[in-house]
């Protein structure tokens, strides 16, 4: 029989109805949630050898958090040097990234350009410690794009670290339905499209459309055969308006969209992932962190537009995650995107973003982002409630109790 725990005098937050749950027990066998149940019903396992019993002393019990955009490799904002250091190197630094988000709680994570079948496999198989990978392998950029790390002055493509690397420049529908399917063919959950200019890129601007309307289709078919979905880098509102209409999914950033783009959000019905403390940690330190000097200044283009951008969108009903997008040392701050968010949008509906919507986002409804019998038992515990304060959230050294994956704690603080 498959080892069990109790958890036991939680409050639970129910994230779907958004209240807590006082004085319950969470019972846990197999990697899963078996059931929620109140503490005066008595638990006949608790009397079972072996039984593990965890009293939360009635502290809040929610499921683990879910960051839908960030990037394990980035062990550096200076993407040129991922391309040329060891895919080995690489790998180390990525397994050392991923430990740091599970210990802030987040269980699982959607990574949006570098991770592979390889890192995948080895947290799966626990080689290494780290949330739930849902990965894209090498984003498609075309000639010039944003994932083209090449300097003006520089021919060459591939280098010691193509194969694991960022992206993959591809051009023409033919090339891009290649690419599309070797990504495929390489265990990606989703597809990732550079759809606009982005900051760290040498060659692009910011206002830039990448990818004609055919390519973008080309892979938006390509995935929708396999049962997956596209994701795209964009900031602009023409950049979004495109993808939205070729049918891509998920928009990443979208800190200059307008209510043409709300308008089709909601008629395609995809999903806004603003990404919004990146901005302000790169303002900050993007430079000390390895950012080029010369392409820092595309940060005060976007820095003060994300927050307006994210109430348009919760406003008016846009279907909304969490993402942090963050780089390098700024990683630290993973957190922190709760408070920015908390600015426009009520502490529920941040939590929902990080945990029901997320789940929903990734299609993996029922099984990730809430605490109910079946889900896989990825949970976080945190002293004090964080519908009333979200920085319980945000301040893991002092609140975060418990973090709980697939059954097996990975923090306990208790």
């Amino acid at each position: 029989m498959s080892p069990i725990t109790l958890l036991q005098n939680a409050n639970v937050l129910d994230v779907e109805s958004g209240v807590l749950l006082p004085n319950q027990r969470v019972v846990v066998q197999g990697g899963l949630i078996e059931r929620l149940e109140p503490m005066h019903l008595e638990a006949p396992e608790a009397r079972a050898a072996g039984v593990v019993q965890i009293d939360l002393g009635g502290k809040t019990l929610l499921p683990g958090l879910i960051d839908a955009h960030v990037h394990v490799l980035a062990w550096t904002a200076n993407l040129r040097e991922l391309h040329n250091a060891s895919p080995h190197y690489n790998a180390l630094q990525a397994a050392e990234i991923m430990r740091a988000m599970l210990l802030r709680g987040f269980t699982t994570v959607r990574d949006a350009a570098g991770a592979d079948f390889g890192l995948k496999r080895a947290v799966e198989e626990g080689l290494i410690m780290g949330p739930r990978l849902f990965i894209c392998g090498r984003a498609l950029s075309q000639t010039g794009g944003h994932a083209d790390s090449r300097a003006a002055g520089e021919i060459a493509v591939e280098t010691v670290s193509t194969p694991v690397a960022f992206g993959r420049v591809v051009d023409g529908v033919s090339e891009v339905r290649r690419a599309a399917r070797e990504e495929i063919r390489r265990g990606a959950d989703q597809i990732k499209l550079m759809l606009g200019g982005g900051i760290a890129s040498p060659t692009d601007r910011l206002t830039n459309d990448q990818f004609s309307l055919e390519e973008i289709r080309a892979a938006v078919e390509e995935a929708e055969m396999a049962d997956l979905y596209v994701m795209a880098h964009t900031y602009t509102a023409r950049a979004v308006n495109r993808a939205l209409r070729a049918g891509v999914r998920s928009l990443e950033h979208c800190n200059l969209i307008d209510e043409s783009s709300v308008e089709l959000f909601l008629q395609h019905e995809a999903w806004m992932v603003p990404t919004l403390i990146t901005y302000q940690a790169l303002a900050q330190e993007g430079v000390a962190a390895g950012l080029p000097k010369e392409v820092a200044y595309k940060i005060d283009l976007v820095l003060d537009k994300g927050l307006a951008a994210l109430e348009m969108a919760y406003k008016a009903g846009v279907n909304l995650a969490y993402g942090t997008d963050l780089l390098g040392a700024m990683h630290r701050h993973q957190l922190e995107e709760f408070a920015i968010r908390a600015q426009v949008q009520p502490n529920l509906e941040v939590i929902r973003g990080a945990t029901l919507y997320a789940a929903r986002l990734l299609r993996a409804e029922g099984r990730l982002g809430v605490v109910a019998p079946g889900a896989y038992a990825d949970l976080i515990v945190v002293d004090g409630n964080p519908l009333e304060d979200i920085r319980v959230l945000t301040n893991p050294e002092r609140h975060l109790k418990l973090v709980m994956k697939g059954g097996t704690p990975h923090h306990r603080a208790l």
